[in-house]
């Protein structure tokens, strides 16, 4: 039986769900209760949820958690993360807790340009484009002016419109490579729309416009996090031996991209887990984040360290376009309470914080890796989430959370213990 459908945005969440269920779940009411547990009791917010996108049916929950002690820039943060990974916010939550007795975390951001491009093909002379390029330019930004205007007034806009010469790679093939300032929002709509009235002055019959559209790749939107301390504040014993492991694990993730992509996906942990947390475009983030990792040839580590005259260096150099205003981050409940709770912080604050949530979890991930190893730590994490896919009851959970204390926690470890207990009942 075919299981295509026309219409089906047209109907109703209801009959969404009920055509789900008849045509891949034979009828089974389970799969119902399990759609309707997660709608939300006010009406009101889940009215908004189901108009955040299309053919919505239920609501998928991700825990929602808070990592305290970050101090940066000499301001205390407690910094909110969503996100279903063990270990993640424990992991935070300690490195925030270590480096705020050591100076806390420095942080700076060092451009905000954005990117946005009109791709279209000529065949004509070169010289002749460029000619009508230089004689456009001020039509195209007037083209603009309604859009900006309000954009302008925030200190934004449109910062140049420049020729570039695309056809090594792709015969006929230019852009006009537009960068922008968008303050406090991410921009995507506002760049768009001035891309097109861009290309709509610009197109004529020897011009064929392809697209206009932002690029998520922002190299230029760059923020900048680190830490740093004495090397013997590091550890309690063995500190200059285990420091120096650390600015080796680093370099290995320079050189090997194997390594590499482990390495900048722990990064990747702390930022997407507060990107996640304020409304941003995690999706663009990652994008952005793993070409900025590969901008010279090889995928590389985001992170770097040294040691120099016995001062323990660990920093990080990422591009980050986030906003604070405009979007999710203005309509969804707990988006707000994020920015309420990190003080309703200006973009380029956001990037700060978020820069060093990246931070605090690489270095996490890398003591952890040059000490005990990683495991110790994430299966501890990890043991509640397997004892609850057992069924355990709640004294046979704190009993399995006792045993395990000074024990390798593993699947099958943790199986076997509770067989035993269910055995011996």
């Amino acid at each position: 039986m075919s299981k295509t459908i026309n219409g089906f945005s047209k109907l109703t969440k209801i009959e969404k769900i009920d055509w789900l269920i008849e045509n891949f779940f034979e009828g089974d009411k389970k799969a119902r209760k399990i759609l309707s547990q997660y709608w939300n009791d006010n009406k009101i917010i889940q009215d908004l949820h189901d108009d955040f996108i299309e053919n919505t049916i239920s609501n998928y929950y991700l825990p929602f958690g808070i990592a305290p002690n970050f101090l940066i820039n000499g301001v205390d943060y407690t910094i909110p993360m969503a996100i279903e990974e063990s270990s993640v916010v424990a992991a935070a939550s300690l490195v925030a807790k270590f480096w705020s007795t050591r100076g806390g975390f420095k942080a700076e951001v060092i451009s905000t340009v954005k990117i946005g491009q009109v791709h279209f093909m000529f065949e004509g002379n070169k010289a002749e484009l460029q000619n009508y390029f230089n004689t456009k330019k001020k039509d195209l930004l007037k083209a603009t002016e309604s859009i900006t205007k309000n954009m302008r007034k925030r200190g934004g806009g449109i910062l140049d419109i420049e020729l570039r010469d695309k056809t090594k790679d792709l015969q006929n093939y230019y852009q006009l490579h537009v960068t922008f300032e968008t303050v406090d929002s991410m921009g995507a709509n506002f760049i768009n729309s001035c891309l097109e009235a861009i290309a709509s002055e610009f197109e004529k019959e020897t011009i064929r416009v392809i697209m206009s559209i932002l690029s998520n790749y922002v190299p230029e939107c760059l923020v900048r996090a680190e830490i740093s301390c004495n090397v013997e504040n590091l550890y309690a014993d063995n500190s200059e031996f285990l420091a120096q492991k650390f600015v080796e694990a680093v370099q290995i993730a320079n050189i090997e991209p194997y390594r590499a992509v482990t390495h900048n996906k722990g990064i990747m942990n702390g930022i997407d887990a507060v990107v996640i947390a304020t409304g941003n475009d995690f999706r663009a983030i990652e994008s952005c984040v793993h070409a900025y990792a590969a901008k010279n040839g090889r995928y590389k580590s985001l992170s770097n360290a040294t040691i120099e005259k016995g001062i323990f260096k660990f920093w990080i150099e990422i591009p980050l376009a986030l906003g604070t205003v405009g979007g999710l981050t203005s309509l969804h409940p707990l988006s707000k309470f994020s920015m309420q709770l990190l003080g309703n912080p200006t973009a380029k604050e956001l990037m700060q914080i978020i820069a060093v949530a990246g931070l605090a979890q690489n270095f996490a991930a890398l003591r952890a890796l040059t000490t005990t190893g990683i495991q110790k730590g994430h299966m501890k994490m990890h043991l509640t989430n397997i004892i609850k896919g057992l069924g355990a009851s709640e004294t046979h959970k704190k009993f399995l959370i006792k045993y395990f204390e000074n024990k390798t926690v593993t699947h099958n470890a943790v199986v076997e213990a509770y067989n035993k207990l269910v055995e011996n009942r």
